[in-house]
């Protein structure tokens, strides 16, 4: 329970901050609400959240239900309902985001870039899915055709995350990359679905050197010996996406909201940020020394 205790303060801290600077300026007028208040606080449904991303549980509701009301009834006296639960769940977003904002890394010198589909139905169940109608979208990557979202995501060399975002599925990956890599310097990895010689100009011209491999129907080039050992490295980004799916369960096939949904990868991407151990390259600076040059 120590990890838990531990969770809740570093929640807590920062849904406190955020209700007071809402309460300072208020971005949207108050609500009406109809019944009786909730008992549980923000920071409760908050960590709850990330528990259930954390455990490794692949439903909310058996781990609510089996778990959280049979095992931790001490820790939050006030549960409530799972279906008030799932209610109060919308009420958490702004918090939830700025959670995981809290758990991003911090920017190196060697960042890697990747995308992964969200899928929301079956691709033979698009035409008749409606929770998602008017966001999501048909999409195709090296593995088919999908229908969903699509998740690009920044990593550095620790396995931390620095940046994401959230589109529809039918965007391409290289229209993405520019906002995903604004600020960012030294040297970036990608795959093949982000080669482009605009993306490459508009990286130098930021001081950012990125690099791709090449296709088979394209010249061979000459790299550093060190810069070529990254590329095949780019690997640690898809570790990190293999975690979310599988350990944190950003993508699963029930929502019924927008709203809840976005909570869901929220919450698993600030459930991986607080895992102490993380994919990382371990690297060290003796292990740049090498400046060979290969084809």
């Amino acid at each position: 329970m120590d990890s838990l205790l531990h969770t809740f303060c570093f929640v807590d801290d920062i849904c406190t901050s955020l209700d007071a600077a809402l309460a300072a300026q208020p971005l949207l007028p108050p609500r009406s609400s109809r019944g009786r208040p909730s008992k549980m606080c923000s920071s409760e449904i908050v960590c709850i959240l990330l528990l259930f991303h954390q455990m490794g549980y692949r439903c909310l509701k058996h781990f609510y239900k089996d778990y959280v009301c049979v095992h931790l009834r001490q820790e939050f006296p006030q549960l409530l309902s799972y279906e008030r639960f799932v209610e109060r769940q919308s009420g958490v977003l702004l918090h939830m985001w700025a959670v995981m904002q809290s758990t991003m890394g911090t920017p190196s010198d060697l960042t890697f870039i990747d995308s992964t589909p969200l899928r929301v139905c079956r691709l033979q169940r698009a035409h008749q899915h409606k929770t998602f109608q008017g966001f999501a979208a048909k999409g195709k990557t090296s593995m088919g055709w999908f229908y969903g979202f699509k998740l690009h995501l920044v990593t550095n060399d620790s396995g931390e995350l620095l940046k994401i975002m959230l589109t529809a599925g039918n965007k391409h990956d290289v229209t993405q990359a520019k906002h995903l890599l604004d600020g960012i310097v030294g040297k970036a990895f990608g795959d093949k679905g982000y080669i482009s010689s605009s993306l490459t100009q508009w990286c130098k011209a930021h001081n950012l050197e990125f690099f791709t491999p090449v296709k088979k129907n394209m010249k061979p080039r000459t790299l550093r010996a060190m810069d070529a050992v990254l590329l095949r490295k780019r690997a640690i980004v898809e570790t990190v996406i293999d975690q979310l799916k599988n350990i944190s369960q950003i993508e699963h096939s029930r929502h019924r909201s927008p709203v809840n949904f976005v909570i869901n990868v929220f919450a698993g991407l600030a459930a991986y940020g607080l895992r102490p151990k993380k994919p990382s390259l371990h690297l060290h600076p003796s292990d740049f020394v090498q400046d060979l040059v290969v084809c």
